[in-house]
């Protein structure tokens, strides 16, 4: 009985230490993704407003990133999206669990833009 009892003991300590390490390498691995999202989405913007955003079409489009930790994400799309005043790129999971929906943006009136006379 007692050897019982220790082995029962035994089992249900392993399996809730294993149950908790298993969800924290999934939280671990959501950040991970978020990161890189975080990243991609803010260097992308980076890129658009430096003048690239005069591309993007007027409203909602796909917007496609050629930097090479694109490999490292889990399914998902980038959202550019272009009005009169503000430019908005998001990062979207397919999956939940694949880290978290990303939205960075930047308003046009901000963009330091020279003056046609200005001398360089």
């Amino acid at each position: 009985m007692d050897l019982f009892l220790a082995m029962a003991l035994f089992l249900f300590g392993f399996f809730g230490i294993a149950f908790v390490s298993t969800r924290e390498m999934r939280l671990a691995r959501a950040y991970y993704y978020d990161a890189i999202a975080m990243s991609l989405v803010d260097g992308e913007l980076e890129v658009l407003a430096a003048g690239e955003w005069q591309s993007l079409p007027e409203g909602e489009s796909s917007y496609h990133s050629k930097a090479p930790t694109m490999k490292v994400l889990p399914p998902g799309e980038f959202r550019a999206t272009r009005s009169a005043k503000r430019i908005q790129l998001e990062w979207i999971p397919a999956q939940k669990g694949n880290g978290r929906h990303i939205v960075r943006g930047f308003a046009l009136n901000q963009i330091d833009t020279p003056h046609p006379e200005a001398k360089r």
